[in-house]
């Protein structure tokens, strides 16, 4: 699989690299004084300092909850994805929507979390007990 390259908005560096690299764990790579690489998980995330934007969150309705859009995260296996949310937890993040199976017993059956970094980016980790039959599985929800 190929990793992506993602840019995003941040007010803050040092912020930044606290959320992304001390809770996360993602190591960091090239740097500036305006902009950051990060490793997460395998793929490129540079955060861009722009302190004077502000982003309006927008939600739409999944599974009987309000998704946050955009968001970005991560596809893990279900242990790592079970040690990642017991970080969180134990870190104190407040969660958009607190972690969880979603789609219980249909087509993508999935266990899932959002939280915002501090800069307010919406973020999704989730996992799938199958992920080659559960990814892209098609079907309508519950």
């Amino acid at each position: 699989m190929n990793p992506f390259h993602l840019a995003i908005r941040v007010h803050d560096l040092k912020a930044a690299r606290a959320f992304y690299g001390d809770l996360l764990g993602c190591s960091e790579g090239r740097s500036d004084t305006t902009w950051v690489d990060f490793n997460l998980m395998g793929h490129q995330l540079v955060c861009h300092l722009a302190p004077d934007t502000e982003q309006a969150l927008h939600a739409n309705p999944v599974d009987g909850h309000d998704v946050p859009v955009p968001h970005f995260g991560v596809v893990l296996d279900m242990a790592s994805w079970q040690t990642l949310a017991d970080r969180l937890t134990e870190a104190g993040i407040d969660f958009i929507i607190e972690p969880h199976i979603r789609f219980r017993g249909a087509p993508g059956e999935q266990a899932t979390m959002f939280f915002l970094d501090p800069s307010g980016n919406p973020l999704e980790f989730k996992a799938f007990n199958d992920i080659e039959g559960q990814l892209f599985a098609t079907g309508e929800g519950p």
